[in-house]
């Protein structure tokens, strides 16, 4: 026996007597009720931008206050662009580039920390926010804030340690930071370290250039480790 469709048992079968018979109109009481929903579903369309905003943030207070957000994170605007900045209560764990994609950061943080990622304050974001505009402002040159390292282990988190401690204005090359870190031959493994930074500017990374000239990569792009450098007062020879 061939199933049956549900679309046409709906119409043709009375779901209390099994009769067959047409479809009742709904009465006027249920009619009443259906009305003001579709009115507050058609309003809901173009709702105001604001109020929306509102009912995300109490979503995500209350969120917060029941423990249900592992990874906390902002966007911030900074004159290299938008950040991405993430934290989880340990401190600090991610700065997203304006060149980096945002939802392969989220998706990052999701697969490599916890999928329970909300755009929600949290005390080291209030931190950092302030202490980035200071840098960009040249008010700060070194950064004081909780980090975590969960994103960075082994050799890439020594190597980072290591970029961690050159000064504002100054530079390093990728010999004398694999050096630092330990391993002097591993340069390679250095750049690698770098590249893939999780937490840019903060870690300045930026500070490492080749030995010969010239800038190096840079997760932000080469366009983004200039201006981070020239803010500092650092001027390279090989780059115009």
């Amino acid at each position: 026996m061939e199933p049956m469709n549900p679309l046409e048992t709906q119409e043709s079968i009375d779901p209390i007597g099994g009769d067959a018979r047409e479809p009742m109109a709904p009465a006027d009481h249920d009619r009443a009720e259906l009305e003001p929903l579709g009115r507050r579903l058609a309003a809901s369309a173009t709702i105001d931008p604001a109020r929306w905003e509102r009912v995300r943030a109490a979503l995500a207070a209350r969120a917060r206050a029941q423990g249900l957000v592992d990874v906390a994170v902002v966007r911030h605007d900074s004159p290299l662009g938008p950040l991405v900045l993430a934290a989880t209560e340990a401190g600090l764990v991610r700065v997203g580039l304006p060149a980096e994609d945002e939802d392969a950061v989220l998706a990052e943080l999701a697969r490599r920390i916890s999928p329970r990622v909300l755009r929600v304050e949290r005390a080291p974001l209030e931190r950092a926010r302030r202490q980035l505009d200071a840098y960009f402002a040249r008010r700060r040159r070194r950064f004081a804030l909780p980090i975590d390292w969960r994103l960075a282990t082994g050799f890439r988190r020594a190597v980072l340690g290591a970029a961690a401690r050159i000064p504002y204005g100054a530079t390093a090359s990728y010999r004398e930071l694999a050096c630092a870190a330990g391993r002097p031959a591993a340069q390679r493994a250095t750049g690698t370290a770098l590249a893939t930074n999780p937490l840019p500017i903060v870690i300045p990374c930026h500070r490492v250039v080749p030995a010969g000239g010239g800038l190096g990569g840079y997760r932000g792009g080469a366009q983004a480790k200039a201006a981070l450098l020239a803010l500092e007062g650092v001027a390279l020879e090989g780059t115009s």
